[in-house]
């Protein structure tokens, strides 16, 4: 990306089309962007999932994930994802 600028100009205008991408806040909003991945959540529960994130310990949230992996190997994981996570409520 090597490039020859000739005023201040096309210097600002070149850092202007380069988007950085913010890193997360909070460690739980990393765990939750990760979760909406590999789950292929649908955008109407991704809100969902970050309180899920937010209100629960990583590991709880990290058994949840894991016990979906291994209960729905195909179909909506992110539904039994949910589910898991209300029954160890009930527990």
């Amino acid at each position: 990306m090597e490039q020859d600028f000739s005023s201040l100009g096309q210097i600002f205008q070149a850092k202007q089309k380069v988007k950085t991408k913010k890193p997360p806040a909070y460690p739980w909003q990393d765990l939750a962007l990760e979760i909406i991945k590999e789950l292929n959540i649908p955008s109407a529960k991704r809100n969902s999932v970050f309180k899920v994130c937010k209100l629960y310990p990583r590991e709880r949230i990290l058994r949840a994930l894991n016990d979906t992996k291994e209960l729905a190997p195909k179909g909506d994981k992110w539904k039994y994802f949910f589910k898991i996570l209300a029954n160890e409520n009930k527990v």
